[in-house]
C-alpha cells in the first residue's frame, strides 16, 4: 500500500512539473513572437532601415546567416549557456527575425497579414494540443518530417534560380503539411523532455527556452507559407 502511494506521488510530481513547464515555454514564445513583431514594426517605418536592410543584399543576407548562426548555437550548446545567455540569444534571434519579417508588411496588406495570423495561430493551438494530449507516439514522424523538411528547403533554393510558379506552389502547401506536423511532434518531444524532470531550476529555464525556439520556429514558417495562400498582396 505504501510503495503504490509513494508511486502515485512520483507520477502526481512528475506530471505536475511537465504541467508547469509548458506555460513557461509557451509564454516565452509568446515572447519572442512580440519582440519580432514590435522590431518588424519599427523596421517598417524607418526608411533609413529599410533601406539599410532590403537596399543592400549583403546586409539581408547577412541578417539571415546570423539567425541561422543563432538557432545553430541554441540548440547545440544549450546546455553550456547560462540561463541569461540562453534567453539573451533568443530575444536577439527574434529582432533580427523581426527585421527580416519587415518585408511582409510592404508585400502584403495588413488586414491580410492579420486574418493569416489568426488562421496561424488556431492551426498551430490544435497541433500543439494533439501533440500534447495524443497517447499516439509520434516519434515515428521525425525521419519523415526531416527528410521532408530537407526536400522543402532544397526545393526553395533551387527555386530562386528557376523561378517556376509549379515548384513554388507544391513547396509551399508541402511546407505548410510539414510545420503543422512538426508542431504536434515538437510538442510531444516537449512533452517527454518534461516528463523526465530536470535537475535544476536553471536547467528547467533553458529547456524552455530551447523548447520556446522551437515552437516559435514551427509557427513562424507555418505563418509564412500560409500568408503565400491567404494573404493579399499591395
Amino acid at each position: 500500500m505504501m510503495e503504490d502511494q509513494a508511486v502515485r506521488h512520483a507520477e502526481s510530481a512528475v506530471i505536475s512539473q511537465a504541467e508547469a513547464f509548458f506555460p513557461k515555454v509557451y509564454n516565452w514564445m509568446a515572447a519572442g513572437l512580440a519582440v519580432s513583431a514590435i522590431v518588424a514594426l519599427l523596421t517598417v517605418y524607418s526608411r533609413t532601415m529599410m533601406q539599410l536592410v532590403f537596399g543592400n543584399r549583403l546586409v539581408f543576407y547577412g541578417l539571415l546567416i546570423a539567425e541561422l548562426l543563432l538557432v545553430v548555437t541554441l540548440s547545440g550548446a544549450i546546455r553550456r549557456l547560462s540561463a541569461a545567455a540562453a534567453t539573451g540569444f533568443f530575444l536577439l534571434y527574434s529582432a533580427l527575425s523581426g527585421v527580416t519579417l519587415a518585408a511582409i508588411f510592404v508585400l502584403y496588406t495588413q488586414s491580410s497579414i492579420a486574418s493569416t495570423f489568426l488562421v496561424t495561430a488556431g492551426t498551430f493551438g490544435a497541433m500543439s494540443i494533439y501533440g500534447h494530449v495524443t497517447r499516439r507516439d509520434l516519434t515515428s514522424w521525425g525521419s519523415f518530417l526531416f527528410m521532408g523538411l530537407i526536400g522543402f528547403l532544397l526545393a526553395s533554393v533551387v527555386n530562386i534560380f528557376m523561378q517556376s510558379e509549379m515548384i513554388y506552389w507544391v513547396s509551399t502547401y508541402c511546407g505548410i503539411l510539414i510545420f503543422v506536423g512538426l508542431t504536434a511532434y515538437d510538442t510531444q518531444k516537449l512533452k517527454v523532455l518534461a516528463m523526465g524532470g530536470f535537475a535544476n531550476g536553471e536547467e528547467r529555464h533553458k529547456m524552455a527556452i530551447l523548447g520556446a525556439l522551437r515552437l516559435y520556429l514551427d509557427f513562424i514558417n507555418l505563418f509564412l507559407l500560409l500568408l503565400r495562400v491567404l494573404g493579399r498582396r499591395r
